[in-house]
């Protein structure tokens, strides 16, 4: 599964460096952190950590997976890192 969860605000490098297992995007006033969340377990982890941290969380979503990713002709379209987010 991966995920895309939307803090309020620019996370400073310390912050974002307590999600190794995430990549990050900062964007008008919020930062994106997404990539594979293994089970319900670290889903509700990583929202620990973000509480613990003091984060608000905006939005959480279920992103397709990387192969689920296909154009109207069928081929795979390709993301980049932080395309995720919408950008």
């Amino acid at each position: 599964m991966r995920y895309e969860i939307r803090i309020e605000g620019h996370m400073s490098r310390m912050l974002t460096e307590a999600f190794p297992e995430l990549d990050h995007v900062v964007m008008s006033h919020q930062t994106v952190l997404f990539g594979p969340v293994v089970d319900e377990a670290h889903l509700y982890g990583l929202l620990a950590r973000c509480q613990s941290l003091g984060l608000h969380v905006v939005e959480m979503r279920r992103m397709p997976e990387r192969g689920d990713e296909t154009h109207e002709t069928g081929t795979h379209e390709t993301r980049g890192r932080g395309d995720a987010a919408g950008s």
